[in-house]
């Protein structure tokens, strides 16, 4: 276990293969949960200094003992590091040892301050305690009976996720994944996997095929099982939506079917035509091209066209208006003068009740908006108004004065049984909904939306359809508006207070395919700065969030900034900014913790990037950690108004913010945006990408890159999504 002379380290720089060492965990540096990837300080017998080991481990504390076989490298930056092909964790011997492992944070139940007392009590049969006599845990003073459940309960989980561990290793899978694996299926996680492998990429997110297909291959499944290909048809259906897409050509998935699976293209069809049988697929036609779905979506799409078709058929909710006394009477009450087109447009909305309303950046929709609503507010007419995002509800709330809220708390999100208590059975009581940032809608957020809706009721869509589409697969709003089923208002004039914000017209200027003015100016509230390698792009933003605009522009750079960026990979991506941002906006003090790859700290800015409906808190909800308990292996953050506590393995629903995607920020406005553009995003830019980011800022932009980068986005659209919604609706 010797390391050798240091002066053969710097000459070659690596050992030979097959070196091990052996040491405790003094601290963990960097876990991701995700990936098993873990950076370690071990102190290592007959060393004076601690080692540093990169390698792979699932569930990993201080005061853990761990045996390791690699190789060593001496790393430019980071000096000598011990790679480890495998790492093997035990638990600690000493009582050292003993107390820092229970310690960390690993056992919910046990912080530092209760690991000293417990071994204190115990000494060297702690663990024995705990699994065989929990009872005498009370003999330590602070420990009732909820501390005690809670420690108990802590241990069969580390005790659980170590046999999956060793379990996983056995079939040359990466033990990172057991921690997920584990909170899935309990402790029938094993004979689970046994039974099917494949259903590891049908219900735990961030476990995709390929790791269900090296379970299964290592258990005997062969490549051409049928069990194997239709699985791997199915997950090339699922593969698409992340890229928006419903569905896929049948040509498109039996090629990439086939390379995906390695098995000739008869097997693809044999185990799609099986995949039809079942009803798990569907076809259908668009564009003269057969597109295979995913029975759920096929079925969610045409609900939303029979229903969208049914309700701009009935009578209206309210009674007939004359436009020509209401818009008098409405611009009279708010001191706004609405514009000739505006008029035409409300006119039309006051005898739809089916309508969108979409245009860009400052052509009047609020104003539009505010005006029917008040019209109808006076009529008497049981409004509801809704937002995909808290941010988005909130700012229609404020703009309306009346209350508004996300679509997931409208619906009445149900976490215990999944869906929504909002349906066709327990329909939403309003005579008109409105629905705000409807660009950001996908298939089965509008499907549970219109069953939810009274057959009785209006709707009214409001949103800009040339911004990013969905996250999730669908392109609601334009295939509403392409399909020309329902009245369209599109609002393009640009009224002459927006038209002097330098970020509305270069967002017109995006929009129509023309590159935006770059000419430096004293005054305004968009700027451009060249930089064209990553590294310098990342130093530029770095100083203007932290310094330059604060001081020149009195903005507060956690509250007020927000970086986004094309892609969070990269030099000048949102990963690496987050990074380099936290360490000068909010450098980590001892109270910290750190999960998942990241780094948290009292103040720091984070983004929730799952959807909970329990907490109420959406994908894309931005807050601010507030206290970090490591005696509970608790963080609490605040989120708006709503203030909710994770525990420590529950992080991964987290990451930083300071800097994050544009796609992340559909919906969200900021006072102040950067823009950081690379030639690294290349595969990411396109026109609506950009023009989403620059229609974020409220009060100033500053745009960070190469012009490079940037006349290839403004050139660039959005790829086409595969979709029968228009189709279906034309019809």
């Amino acid at each position: 276990m010797a390391l050798g002379p240091a002066n053969q380290t710097q000459q070659t720089g690596m050992r030979p293969h097959g070196d091990q060492i052996a040491g405790s965990v003094e601290r963990v540096t960097f876990h991701n949960a995700d990936t098993g990837f873990c950076v370690l300080r071990l102190k290592v017998r007959g060393q004076r200094d601690l080692v540093t080991l990169i390698g792979h481990a699932a569930a990993i504390g201080a005061g853990e003992y761990v045996e390791a076989s690699g190789v060593w490298l001496n790393d430019r930056n980071h000096g000598l590091q011990f790679k480890a092909e495998k790492v093997e964790a035990t638990v600690p011997t000493t009582l050292k040892g003993l107390e820092k492992y229970l310690g960390s944070g690993m056992i919910k139940g046990i912080g530092p301050v209760y690991a000293a007392k417990l071994v204190a009590a115990f000494q060297h049969d702690v663990f024995e305690v705990i699994e065989k006599e929990p009872e005498r845990l009370r003999e330590v003073t602070g420990i009732g009976p909820v501390r005690e459940a809670k420690i108990i309960k802590g241990w069969s989980d580390q005790r659980a996720i170590r046999e999956i561990i060793v379990w996983l290793y056995s079939h040359g899978v990466s033990s990172a994944r057991a921690v997920r694996i584990f909170k899935t299926y309990g402790e029938q996680a094993i004979a689970t996997i046994k039974a099917d492998p494949y259903q590891l990429a049908r219900d735990i997110t961030g476990i995709g095929f390929k790791t269900a297909d090296a379970i299964a291959s290592s258990i005997g499944y062969g490549k051409e099982d049928p069990r194997r290909v239709r699985a791997g048809v199915s997950h090339a259906l699922t593969t698409a939506m992340d890229d928006g897409h419903c569905g896929l050509p049948r040509d498109d998935l039996l090629r990439s079917g086939a390379k995906l699976l390695e098995v000739p293209e008869p097997l693809i069809e044999q185990a799609l035509e099986d995949e039809l049988a079942s009803g798990e697929v569907i076809s259908g036609v668009t564009e003269g091209r057969e597109v295979m779905f995913l029975a759920g979506l096929y079925r969610a799409e045409q609900s939303i066209a029979d229903r969208l078709l049914g309700l701009r058929e009935g009578l209206l909710p309210w009674p007939a208006i004359n436009a020509e006394v209401a818009i008098p009477w409405v611009e009279g009450r708010t001191g706004l003068e609405l514009s000739p087109s505006q008029q035409a447009a409300m006119r039309l909305a006051l005898l739809s009740k089916t309508c969108v309303i979409t245009g860009g950046p400052g052509v009047g929709k609020t104003t539009l908006v505010n005006s029917i609503l008040k019209t109808l507010a006076a009529k008497r007419v049981v409004i509801a108004l809704a937002a995909p995002t808290g941010r988005a509800a909130k700012r229609l709330a404020e703009s309306s004065g009346m209350e508004a809220m996300t679509l997931h708390r409208l619906l009445e999100s149900d976490p215990g049984e999944g869906g929504f208590k909002r349906n066709e059975h327990n329909p939403l009581e309003c005579q008109l909904l409105v629905i705000d940032e409807a660009s950001m809608i996908d298939v089965m957020l509008m499907h549970a939306t219109l069953k939810a809706l009274p057959a009785g009721a209006a709707l009214l869509l409001v949103g800009d359809v040339d911004q990013l589409p969905s996250v999730g697969p669908g392109q609601v709003l334009k295939d509403v508006i392409a399909s020309g089923a329902v009245p369209v208002v599109r609002l393009t004039e640009v009224f002459r207070q927006a038209a002097t914000s330098r970020i509305i017209t270069n967002a017109h200027r995006i929009n129509a395919g023309t590159m935006p003015d770059l000419s430096a100016r004293g005054e305004g509230d968009f700027f451009y700065v060249q930089a064209d390698e990553p590294g310098e792009v990342a130093e530029k933003v770095v100083d203007l969030v932290s310094r330059h605009i604060p001081r020149r522009f009195g903005f507060e750079a956690a509250r007020d900034i927000q970086v986004l960026s094309p892609m969070q990979r990269g030099g000048a991506g949102a990963r690496a900014l987050n990074t380099l941002l936290q360490q000068r906006i909010n450098p980590p003090t001892e109270e910290f913790v750190e999960r998942f790859g990241h780094r948290y700290g009292p103040g720091d800015k984070v983004m929730h990037i799952v959807n909970d409906r329990e907490r109420d808190i959406y994908n894309g909800d931005l807050g601010v950690v507030t206290r970090i308990d490591h005696q509970e292996a608790e963080l609490t953050a605040i989120f708006g108004e709503n203030e909710a506590t994770f525990d420590f393995g529950e992080l991964d629903a987290l990451q930083l913010a300071y800097a994050t995607t544009i796609h992340k920020s559909q919906g969200s406005e900021y006072p102040v945006v950067v823009l950081p553009l690379t030639m690294q995003a290349y595969t990411m830019l396109g026109r609506e990408l950009i023009y989403t980011a620059v229609t974020r800022a409220r009060k100033l932009l500053v745009l960070v890159g190469s012009r490079k980068a940037l006349s290839i986005a403004v050139k660039q659209r959005q790829p086409r999504r595969w979709s029968l919604l228009r189709e279906r609706l034309s019809k």
